[in-house]
Order: structure tokens, then sequence, then C-alpha cells
């Protein structure tokens, strides 16, 4: 596809194959790529400047930006609520709920670039653009391709922490309950399986998935599909809750979701799913659902297929319930509102 003035009806028509006429009506259709062409011309160019040394400082940041999008995104739409410190309203913000809180990785690096742009073009371009853009250069420098992001979106005047549960998919999630917030959101469920590759790259910690280990079922101890070797490899990473002293080692002990490769997008994380190789219990129930076992194995085997697919669902996901027009704001700090 061309880069330059693409409406998002282009875009739309190239990723017609996915969508339904249904999903359609909750996307964005007022993008379009290179909207700060006139108005701040360098502003793509900033983001990926910024990301790129963030990113050489600190490799995990560029997971953790990728995970700023999606959590922005699944709460309300991509509007930067989840950027928010405070509101005027003064109830919690999702930063506060347990899906984000001390887990959000990257908040400096966007507050940089906000800093930068609005130096270089006041009040132009919007923190929820930003969150985009600086995805999109988390995802090109983590080894895929780096595509057209539409942009135009707005920032939120709000943000909620009781909107998060529901939105965000948790690691304990039934499948069918993360499939419905998925489609809920106007992605397939191929896009969900496509875009839950992104747990080839960042680590999570051992509350999330240490129960799978010592405390599954009234049946079984240790979760059965997990690959033998692998479940005594994370005990090892994450023993049992016997002491303060293993409890402090725990908290602090970030568990790779790929220990090979834990900075690099790439589609080997489905053929690990299948030898039973994954973190978290809902990656792994990807395998053996009959919705999603067949993606799986495709995804598997096909690596340019996944690459391919999973930046258009980035697209896609980008413009998932955006504010565009007058709606909303441009905040000139992303932490608050104007």
């Amino acid at each position: 596809m061309e880069v330059g003035r693409v409406t998002i009806v282009t875009i739309l028509a190239w990723c017609s194959i996915f969508l339904s006429s249904e999903a359609v009506r909750h996307l964005g259709n007022d993008l379009e790529v290179g909207f700060y062409n006139q108005t701040c011309p360098r502003a793509e160019q900033i983001v990926a400047d910024v990301v790129s040394r963030g990113i050489t400082m600190n490799p995990r940041n560029a997971a953790g930006l990728i995970r700023l999008f999606f959590h922005d995104c699944f709460v309300n739409g991509c509007d930067a609520s989840l950027l928010l410190d405070t509101t005027p309203s003064g109830e919690s913000v999702e930063k506060d709920s347990g899906a984000n809180g001390a887990t959000l990785r990257g908040l400096d690096i966007i507050d940089e670039i906000k800093a930068q742009l609005e130096q270089q073009c006041p009040g132009t371009v919007s923190c929820a653009d930003i969150l985009a853009f600086a995805s999109r250069e988390a995802v090109a420098r983590s080894g895929l391709s780096k595509y057209p992001v539409p942009a135009g979106r707005r920032d939120s005047l709000s943000s909620h922490a009781v909107d998060t549960p529901g939105n965000i998919p948790g690691a304990r999630l039934r499948l069918d309950a993360i499939i419905e917030i998925f489609t809920r959101k106007g992605l397939t469920i191929e896009e969900m399986v496509v875009l839950t590759g992104a747990h080839s790259v960042g680590a999570a910690h051992c509350r999330f998935f240490d129960y799978r280990l010592y405390n599954f079922s009234t049946t079984h101890r240790r979760d059965p599909d997990l690959n033998t070797v692998y479940a005594n490899f994370l005990s090892s990473m994450c023993p049992a809750q016997q002491s303060f002293f293993v409890e402090l080692i725990r908290g602090s002990q970030p568990v790779y979701f790929d220990h090979l490769s834990p900075n690099r997008l790439e589609n080997t994380f489905y053929l690990k799913l299948l030898q039973g190789i994954a973190l978290l219990e809902s990656d792994q129930a990807m395998a053996k659902a009959p919705e999603t076992r067949e993606i799986v194995n495709r995804m598997a085997f096909s690596p340019e297929e996944w690459s391919n697919k999973f930046t258009q669902a980035m697209i896609r996901l980008g413009m998932v319930e955006v504010l565009t027009g007058r709606e909303g704001e441009i905040r000139k700090d992303c932490r608050a509102v104007n």
C-alpha cells in the first residue's frame, strides 16, 4: 500500500476480508494515513526517534509500549484514557485498576514524545495518536515490518478504573469470554489469535500463572496441558510460597514469555502452544479450542502469513471506538485533561 494521505476507506477495503458489516460500524471512519503531513510533518519521525532510544536503553520497553496500546484501546476505545493520572471527577482512573497499576511500562517514553511534539507543534498531535505511532515503532523494533498508521484520533476527557474489568482479558479468563471481548470490539476470532502473538515478547509475573503449577484444580495440582519440562522450569522461576524471602524473589522476578528470544515478535509463540509451552492458561487454551486450533496451527507454520496479519490487525485495533472531529480534545499533557 502506498504510504501517504490514504483515507481510512482504503484501509478498510484492504482489510475487508476480515470484517463483517457489523464490525465495521464499531471502527473509526475518520482516520487517515499522513494525517499530520501538513500540520506537524515530523510527528511520526519524532515518535520513531524517541521510541528507538527508549528501547535501546531497555529492550523490555517494546513489549511495554505494545501493551499500553492494547490496554488503552480495549477500555472505551483508543482514546489515551489509560494515560490520565487524574480527571476533574476525582474518580480512580484506568491506571489504578488491577490490570494496570505498577505493571505498566513505557509511560516515560510517551511523556518524552509528547513534550517534544508540544515544542514542535503545540496542541496538534493527540496522545491517542502518539500511542498508535509508538506501538507501531515498538512492533518494528521487535522484528516485524513497519506499517502505515491511520491517525486523527482525539483524546478522552475521562478515565474510570471501574471500566477496566470485563474489557481487558485476564490470564485466568475463559477463552469464550475472551472471544466475546474481542468480538464486542469489532475484532474477529482470527484477529484475536493473531494479536495474542504479541505474547512472544515481554514477561509476566508469577502471580498471573503460578496456580497452574501448584493449585490448578481439585483433581490436578499442576495443569495437565503444561509441558512437563517447561513446568519444572517455571517452578524453579516461581517457587511455591513458603517464606517471606521466597515471596520477595517471586515479586521481583519477571518470567519471559519466550526465554530464547524475549524481545522478538515471531510466530514461534504458536509452535510452543502446540507443545504445551505457554505461560498463560488463556493462551494455551487456543491450541485446543475448536474455534481457534486451526488458526493456531496455520500461524505456527506460516511465519509470513502471521507477520502480515499481525500488522494488519494492529491497524484494525487502532480503529476501535476512536474519538475524531470535535470529540474529546488534544491534550497538552498526556497525564491530564486541559
